[in-house]
């Protein structure tokens, strides 16, 4: 959760202030690729094998930076205001993805105390809904409609 955020902040920052800003229309599919390997990551993924999630989530983290500086810039602030919006934005990203983790952690820790085949069958479901809901977004982006 810290390194998505730590790196979005970065991404956040430098295409807010106008000193790296990727167009949008190379943006959004990217996120929703990005969404895409987190749900074909948890699905292929082999225990024994290295971890790269924490990776995986800061290298994400700077792509969807680039998509939350897309929503800052559209509600047009004033560039004295700036500053505070993103720490305001930062900090409610964390606080949200803090939320999540509390609400999911207790739901994952009881999953995994079943049997290995109950939890691997919710895990390829959830993988599945991740996929496709990136997919769906994907297509979205890439074709968006006139």
């Amino acid at each position: 959760v810290t390194a998505f955020t730590i790196a979005h902040s970065i991404t956040l920052g430098l295409a807010t202030f106008h000193i790296l800003s990727p167009p949008a229309r190379v943006i959004e599919p990217t996120i929703a690729l990005s969404i895409i390997f987190v749900g074909a990551h948890a699905l292929l993924f082999e225990k024994g094998e290295r971890d790269w999630r924490l990776l995986f989530a800061f290298c994400f983290g700077f792509i969807h930076g680039f998509g939350f500086a897309n929503v800052l810039r559209a509600m047009d602030l004033p560039r004295s205001a700036l500053g505070w919006s993103l720490f305001s934005f930062n900090l409610g990203v964390e606080i949200g993805q803090a939320c999540i983790v509390l609400a999911v952690a207790p739901l994952l820790a009881l999953l995994y105390r079943q049997r290995i085949q109950v939890t691997r069958r919710v895990l390829a479901t959830a993988a599945f809904c991740v996929i496709s809901a990136g997919s769906y977004w994907f297509v979205e982006r890439l074709f968006p409609p006139a």
